[in-house]
């Protein structure tokens, strides 16, 4: 490697915390660097353990801040200039100056006055490094002006997350959720929605779970069971307002586990469907099949979900006495049109983002007009036209999804919509296809919980550090030379 010569204080680089611009002033007399972080928090296995916190790169811009993980290397005593010992989280990161880079063990500590806001020690100091103490920024000059342009969020190195499932099942979709999040390094947690509870008030939101407060998640992902839904929606709502990133939101799996409501979204958006019609009084049993249409009708209860609660009425004597046994029960239920040339198939797109990232045909099991794979039916892959991607991607836009299971019926007038699902199963779909559904949802997240550029302020005050004077301890040149660890 080239050697270097730096003065008391220097531009430098930490690629992998995704801090591209840091003032950092040199001080041989420490031994380890350290790096102003607040919000520190330890998350991940015992075995493998990561911190999490936060960065103001530039003094008194405390508006501009990077959210940074690193592996944890240690937790020892440190004892500053002014003679106070604390506890210091270490991590191991990479410095990088002048296209030249290094690893080096970094202490997190609170360097708020600091008009600097790194210090490098001997350990970062490699040997070819020249100290020249009397000069600074001997080299390449960086600038904030990276933290306010929009090609940060691109350049922002993949970190460890802290991930919430929200789930009280052990199944495919959740244990896939762990291990491909875990797979990628980062810390998944399945959170059983029922045993939230919410600390609701204006200045410090909170979540809580068997007694504790939960920390600060990057994101959450939603798996709320029909059973739970208003109460699953509340967890998330309080999530949102702590504004951590969920997958989907509490208003969008409310609009869509309605299925009147639902509808209601999917004709407001001019979204093709099943004619679909709903009353709530007996007195209008003739009227509301007369809306739908002849005889086969499709009878569905508000919230059912794989199936269960759809049933097909074959002649009007046997639609009026479905309807006539859902009142009895008082549920509340609609009435669809019967879509003859779907056959007993349905499609399903997986849509993530804005995108469908697989689609498979869904046949009924012999004798079953419902294709749900929980009722015994089967799956495979299936090309789709341009239109029912369009209406796919549209569909889950119009609740607000970042992802979606959208089922529709292939109709002579065009693809009908049956339901958005704001929490479609993994295993049919996977297998069906050979599509890696989660990676794609995991790429989505990482892509959401990038730091976004910080807005430019029309005045930038600089606060200097009335002690951030050269801090060396020789008065001429030296070289230090240190056993790279």
């Amino acid at each position: 490697m080239e050697k270097l010569i730096f003065g008391w204080e220097e531009w430098v680089s930490l690629p992998d915390l995704g801090l591209p611009a840091i003032r950092a002033k040199v001080d041989t007399g420490a031994r380890t660097s350290a790096l102003h972080a607040h919000d520190i928090e330890i998350f991940g296995s015992t075995a493998r353990p990561k911190v999490r916190f936060n960065v103001h790169p530039i003094a008194g811009r405390e508006d501009v801040s990077i959210t940074c993980s690193a592996p944890l290397v240690d937790r020892r005593e440190v004892t500053s200039s002014n003679g106070e010992t604390e506890q210091r989280f270490v991590i191991a990161s990479t410095l990088s100056v002048a296209g030249q880079s290094w690893p080096i063990e970094i202490t997190l500590t609170n360097r708020a006055g600091m008009s600097t806001r790194m210090l490098l020690g001997r350990q970062a100091l490699n040997d070819h490094i020249t100290i020249s103490p009397t000069e600074k920024r001997l080299q390449p000059d960086l600038n904030y002006d990276v933290y306010h342009a929009p090609s940060l969020r691109s350049r922002a190195p993949k970190r460890a997350l802290r991930i919430a499932v929200l789930s009280r099942e052990d199944n495919y979709s959740t244990g896939r959720l762990v291990k491909e999040g875990e797979a990628r390094g980062h810390a998944v947690e399945v959170i059983d929605t029922t045993r939230c509870y919410m600390a609701i008030n204006a200045l410090a939101p909170e979540v809580h779970y068997d007694g504790k407060r939960l920390p600060h998640y990057d994101a959450v992902i939603p798996r709320i069971g029909a059973s739970i839904t208003p109460y699953g929606t509340a967890v998330i709502r309080q999530f949102e307002t702590i504004g951590t990133y969920c997958v989907n939101g509490s208003a969008g799996i409310t609009a869509s586990r309605d299925k009147l409501h639902a509808h209601q979204v999917l004709a407001s958006k001019k979204i093709g469907m099943p004619t679909t019609a709903f009353a709530a009084s007996p007195k209008d049993t003739s009227n509301l099949m007369a809306l739908v249409g002849a005889a086969p009708l499709i009878v569905k209860l508000l919230e059912s979900t794989q199936g269960k609660g759809v049933v097909l009425a074959e002649t009007r004597k046997a639609a009026e006495s479905v309807i006539d046994a859902f009142r009895g029960l008082r549920a509340n239920f609609l009435v669809q049109d019967f879509v003859k040339e779907a056959a007993g198939e349905d499609i399903r797109c997986l849509v993530i983002a804005g995108k469908v990232v697989a689609a498979m045909k869904r046949t009924g099991a012999e004798g079953d007009f419902r294709s749900n794979l929980h009722r015994g039916g089967s799956a495979e892959v299936v090309r789709i036209s341009k239109l029912e991607r369009d209406t796919a991607i549209r569909a889950a836009r119009a609740f607000g999804l970042g992802m979606a299971g959208v089922d529709m019926l292939r109709a002579s007038s065009g693809p009908k919509v049956l339901e958005v699902n704001s929490s479609p199963g993994f295993e049919g779909i996977e297998k069906a296809t050979g599509r890696d559904i989660v990676g794609k949802l995991y790429d989505e997240i990482e892509a959401r919980v990038k730091p976004q550029p910080a807005r430019r302020r029309k005045r930038e005050a600089s606060v200097e550090d009335p002690t951030d004077q050269p801090s060396l301890s020789t008065s001429s040149p030296v070289v230090i030379g240190l056993a790279r660890r």
